[in-house]
């Protein structure tokens, strides 16, 4: 039974699961250049080889959508490259946001790995 145990324990240890980043975790808004517009800069980090895109999301408490406007909303990333994203919402929908989110987007020929991570930063 120790043997069988040991066994699982290392093929778990073994295998690792890597993510991006995406900080800050408690974003906060600022006003922006733009009268009843507000903004925040969140940091994304690829820290996975297999992926280069990355779609934003902002949603309610809800995981409804919440219209906001970026430079784009699917990002390219080489493997561990950072970019700062500014992220811009009305004055109006700032007290409905409950999240900023990223996902990774895999491409349809990639069937080595499979998993899509998303990393949600709660405002």
């Amino acid at each position: 039974m120790k043997w069988c145990i040991a066994a699982v324990v290392a093929l778990f240890a073994a295998t690792t699961a890597t993510a991006h980043q995406w900080t800050p975790t408690y974003p906060k808004f600022e006003n922006s250049f733009v009268e009843g517009v507000v903004v925040t800069t969140m940091k994304l980090f690829n820290k996975r080889e297999d992926v280069r895109f990355y779609e934003i999301n902002v949603y309610d408490e809800e995981w409804n959508p919440i219209r906001f406007a970026t430079a784009t909303k699917v990002v390219e990333m080489n493997y561990l490259e950072q970019k700062n994203i500014e992220i811009y919402v009305l004055e109006s929908d700032c007290d409905q946001i409950e999240y900023i989110c990223t996902v990774s987007k895999l491409l349809l020929d990639d069937t080595n790995n499979g998993i899509n991570s998303r990393i949600c930063s709660k405002v």
